[in-house]
């Protein structure tokens, strides 16, 4: 059977931050896998 490409997408893993595991807030522009924390980003 077939799966619809919306199904495909929908079912894939969360992203998780190669570093410590915790899950990324994914970005449509975005390709890293390192979140925020762990690259020390800060809010301006």
């Amino acid at each position: 059977m077939i799966m619809k490409i919306n199904d495909f997408f929908r079912n894939l893993p969360k992203k998780q931050c190669k570093e410590c595991g915790n899950e990324i807030e994914e970005q449509h522009e975005c390709y890293g896998n390192t979140c925020d924390e762990c690259q020390h980003v800060t809010d301006i």
